[in-house]
C-alpha cells in the first residue's frame, strides 16, 4: 500500500532537546501504550519508539486492510501465486479453522501419529536393531526445517529431556562428520529425522546420504533408524518407503518452511525430545486469538507491525537489532532472520514495482550483547530500532539458583534485569528507539506466543508495504545459480579428464566447453577439487587430470 509508505509524524528524542521527555512523561507514555496479552503473562510496550500523536490515526486505513488481509489468508486465500498455493500455518494450532475438514483432519491425524510414535519410542515399543532404546535424536535439515527445531530444542531442553538432540543443517561435509563422530557409540542408539518438502533439497539429501555412508562403515542399519517428514509421493517419500523406514510423516504444501515449526517439522522433534508439544501449540493459539483482534490498541501483532513501519519509514531504512536478555533464546535471533528477512526481503511489491522491501535482523543476547556491539548502537551510526526481550522469571526454580545473592540483596539475575533496563535507557538517551517484550516466564506455551506473535506480524507488516510475504524467488534463484556451477563443474572436469596430461587454464578450458564467459567460476571449482585431491592437480597456474 503505497500511500502508508509516508514519513510518520514523530516526537523529539532527547539527543534533539534533553528535556523533551523527563522520567514522569516516560512512564506515562509506557501506561497509555502498554499492550497486555491476557491469559499468556506477555506484555508488549511501544513507548520508546517516537511516533507523534496522529500516527495511529494516520495508519488506521492501511492496519485495516492488513486486517482485512490476513482474514482472507486464514480462510484460505490462495497466497502463493508462485506455487497456487493457500498459507495455512495459522491452522496448525487450531485445525477447526481450516477452510475444509480434509485440512482439519490431517492435522489432527499428524498430532495424534506424532504422540503416539513418541511415546512408542520413549516406551521402548520401537527401538533400534543394536540397542535396547533410543538415546539419541539427530535432525537433518536445512532453512525453516532446521532453525525451528534448533530454537525450540535450546530453548526448551533441560537435563531431563527423552532423548538428546543433534543437528546437520548445511552441506559442510566438515560440520556433518564432526556431528556423527561426536555420537561415536551412541550411533547406534540414534534415531534420525530427515526433512525435506520436496525430497530434493540438495542440502538435506547430502546430509542424509553421508549420514547413510557413516552408518554402514559401522555395519548400522540406517533405515531401521530413519524417519522422514516430507511430502507425499516426494523422493524421499519414495526412497524411505522402498528401503523400508520406521515411519513417514506429512509435510502439506500449504505450510511453508520458515512457518512449519508446528507442523511435524518441529512437533515430531519436540514430542521425542519429550518437550509439552500441546502446551506449545496451546500458546501460540491463544496468540493467535489475541492477534485477530482488530482494536489496534489491544493487538500486540498490529502493534508491531507498526512499529516496524514507524522505525523503518516503510522502507527498510533501519535494521532490527534481537536483543532477548535470557540465554534460552540465543537462536531466537537467527530463527527471526528467516523468518523476517525471507518473507519481507522482496524486489517487487504487488503491483509489479520494484521496490526492494526488507528489514534486516541481526542479534545476540543479553548481557552478552552489552560487551561485543552495544557501543556501536548506543554511539555509532543510527541505523536500527532494538527489540528487547525480556523475561521475569530468572529460572524454573524460583527461590533457588535465582535467589542466590552474589552481593547484598542483589542477584545475578538483578544484574540482567539492571542490563537492559540500562541498555535500553542508554539506547533512548542516544535517540536509538526501541520496543520491549515481556513474559512472566519462558515455557512452551511462551515459546508458542512469542513465535505466533512474529508470524502474524510479518504478515501484517507485508500488508502495509504491499508485498507477498509467501513466496521467495530469491531462494529459487540462488539454487538455480547453484546448479549452473555444478554443471559448469561436470563439463570442466569431463574435458580435463578426456585430454590426460594436459593443463589448461581456466580461460583455455573455458572457451573449450563453450563457456567462454565462465573462466573465473571454472578456477574456483578447479581450485577447490585440486585442494581436496579429487582428481584434479595444479600445474604451474593451470589445472589438469592428476595421473
Amino acid at each position: 500500500m503505497s500511500a502508508a509508505l509516508q514519513n510518520h509524524d514523530s516526537i523529539p528524542f532527547p539527543t534533539q532537546d534533553k528535556h523533551t521527555m523527563d522520567g514522569n512523561t516516560l512512564w506515562k507514555r509506557y501506561q497509555d501504550h502498554l499492550c497486555k496479552c491476557p491469559g499468556l503473562g506477555i506484555s508488549l510496550d511501544i513507548s520508546r519508539l517516537g511516533f507523534g500523536p496522529t500516527f495511529f490515526k494516520d495508519m488506521e486505513p492501511a492496519i485495516d486492510q492488513a486486517y482485512a488481509a490476513m482474514d482472507r489468508l486464514e480462510a484460505g486465500e490462495v497466497a502463493n501465486p508462485d506455487e497456487g498455493r493457500m498459507v495455512g500455518h495459522y491452522w496448525l494450532r487450531a485445525p477447526e479453522l481450516a477452510p475444509n475438514d480434509e485440512i482439519a483432519n490431517a492435522i489432527r491425524t499428524s498430532i495424534s501419529e506424532i504422540t503416539a510414535f513418541a511415546k512408542a519410542v520413549h516406551t521402548k515399543a520401537i527401538t533400534p536393531p543394536d540397542a535396547a532404546r533410543f538415546t539419541d535424536l539427530l535432525l537433518i535439515g536445512i532453512g525453516g526445517s532446521a532453525l525451528g527445531p534448533q530454537l525450540v530444542a535450546d530453548c526448551l531442553g533441560t537435563k531431563r529431556d527423552k532423548l538428546k538432540v543433534h543437528f546437520i543443517d548445511n552441506t559442510d561435509p566438515d560440520g556433518i562428520e564432526r556431528v556423527l563422530v561426536s555420537l561415536g557409540a551412541k550411533l547406534k542408539s540414534t534415531l534420525v529425522v530427515v526433512i525435506s518438502k520436496s525430497g530434493g533439497t540438495p542440502e538435506p539429501r547430502n546430509g542424509m546420504l553421508l549420514t547413510q555412508s557413516f552408518f554402514a562403515d559401522k555395519s548400522l542399519d540406517f533405515a531401521k533408524q530413519a524417519v522422514a517428514v516430507t511430502g507425499e509421493g516426494s523422493n524421499l517419500d519414495k526412497t524411505a518407503e522402498r528401503e523400508g523406514w520406521i515411519k513417514r510423516f506429512a509435510m502439506w504444501d500449504w505450510v511453508g518452511g520458515r512457518t512449519s515449526v508446528m507442523s511435524a517439522v518441529g512437533l515430531l522433534p519436540a514430542a521425542l525430545q519429550g518437550l509439552d508439544i500441546q502446551a506449545f501449540l496451546d500458546g501460540a493459539a491463544k496468540m493467535d486469538a489475541l492477534t485477530r483482534e482488530p482494536k489496534t490498541a489491544k493487538n500486540p501483532a498490529a502493534l508491531l507491525a507498526l512499529m516496524w513501519h514507524f522505525a523503518t519509514n516503510g522502507r527498510g531504512e533501519k535494521d532490527m537489532v534481537v536483543l532477548p536478555y535470557k540465554d534460552r533464546l540465543l537462536l531466537l535471533s537467527r530463527y527471526l532472520q528467516q523468518l523476517v528477512m525471507e518473507s519481507l526481503g522482496k524486489e517487487h511489491d504487488l503491483d509489479g514495482n520494484t521496490v526492494n522491501q526488507g528489514i534486516a535482523v541481526y542479534g545476540n543476547k543479553g548481557s552478552t550483547d552489552q560487551h561485543a556491539y552495544v557501543q556501536q548502537l548506543r554511539d555509532g551510526l543510527n541505523n536500527f530500532f532494538a527489540n528487547f526481550i525480556v523475561v521475569l522469571q530468572d529460572t524454573a526454580r524460583p527461590g533457588k539458583t535465582g535467589a542466590m545473592e552474589v552481593e547484598q540483596g542483589v542477584s545475578s539475575g538483578d544484574y540482567l534485569n539492571g542490563f537492559w533496563q540500562g541498555t535500553r535507557q542508554a539506547l533512548f538517551e542516544s535517540g536509538r528507539g526501541s520496543v520491549t517484550i515481556t513474559a512472566d516466564k519462558l515455557d512452551a506455551r511462551t515459546l508458542g506466543a512469542f513465535i505466533a506473535l512474529y508470524e502474524r506480524a510479518v504478515g501484517f507488516y507485508a500488508t502495509l508495504v504491499n508485498i507477498n510475504a509467501y513466496h521467495q524467488p530469491g531462494v529459487e534463484a540462488g539454487k538455480k545459480a547453484a546448479a549452473t556451477v555444478l554443471d559448469i563443474q561436470h563439463k570442466a572436469v569431463g574435458h580435463l579428464t578426456s585430454n590426460p596430461g594436459q593443463a589448461l587454464s581456466p580461460d583455455e578450458i573455458a572457451q573449450a566447453i563453450g563457456q567462454p564467459d565462465q573462466a573465473e567460476s571454472i578456477h574456483h571449482i578447479l581450485e577447490h577439487l585440486a585442494s581436496n585431491k579429487r582428481g584434479i592437480a595444479r600445474a604451474r597456474g593451470k589445472f589438469k587430470a592428476a595421473g
